[in-house]
């Protein structure tokens, strides 16, 4: 099987965590951020991630693939979550000042989903404008979103690390790893000791890398 990805995508993230905590053999292909018609010629519109499935067609929709892909070998493991409506509160308080961080800083690393000149102009001009600023303007203002994002963070005191929970890997795993997984990429947020728990751990788990290394 081949899935189809952006490594920065959160979305594509839910299918590549499943994929690593079940040790699947699946090929990942990143795509590159422009090419819209690599997408829509496999799913008729402009999705990621997209899972090719050993038959030859093709699955989009990330908690889809999520799904297929745990259900593949008939012993699912991932259990329903619990935490939906917090998770996406949380979310969406969060995002406002995530994404004026970490949409510059993903300018700044190396990603293989924007390896052309075509790449990152088709992702600056689209998240410029859905932030309403350019990207030196939100990195010029990190300091304060990231004074703001440290106060979120510290408002996940019910996230609780995948070892007091046996390993058992829950939905609302999936829905939050991969968002806190991207805020890696922001050096200087001050983690709470469970946050940054949960973020070893479950990378661990996973096989799906963070960004501490490269943060800017």
């Amino acid at each position: 099987m081949k899935l189809f990805v952006f490594d920065h995508c959160p979305f594509c993230v839910k299918a590549m965590m499943v994929a690593g905590l079940k040790k699947m053999d699946i090929e990942l292909v990143y795509l590159q951020n422009h090419d819209v018609e690599a997408r829509t010629e496999k799913v008729g519109a402009n999705l990621v991630p997209i899972l090719q499935k050993p038959d030859g067609s093709y699955l989009a929709e990330s908690l889809d693939i999520a799904a297929y892909l745990d259900n593949y070998d008939g012993q699912p493991v991932l259990a329903e979550g619990a935490l939906n409506e917090r998770i996406s509160s949380w979310m969406d308080v969060a995002s406002y000042f995530g994404s004026r961080l970490i949409y510059p800083r993903w300018m700044m690393i190396d990603l293989p989903e924007f390896q052309s000149e075509e790449a990152n102009a088709w992702f600056i001009k689209n998240k410029s404008a859905m932030i309403g600023m350019t990207f030196e303007e939100a990195f010029a203002n990190s300091e304060e979103y990231l004074a703001k994002l440290n106060v979120e963070l510290f408002k996940l005191s019910w996230l609780v690390p995948p070892s007091q929970r046996n390993n058992h890997i829950t939905y609302d795993d999936v829905n939050i790893f991969p968002f806190l997984r991207n805020y890696t990429v922001i050096k200087g947020l001050r983690y709470p000791g469970n946050v940054r728990q949960y973020l070893d751990e479950m990378s661990k788990l996973t096989d799906v890398d963070l960004y501490d290394a490269v943060a800017v």
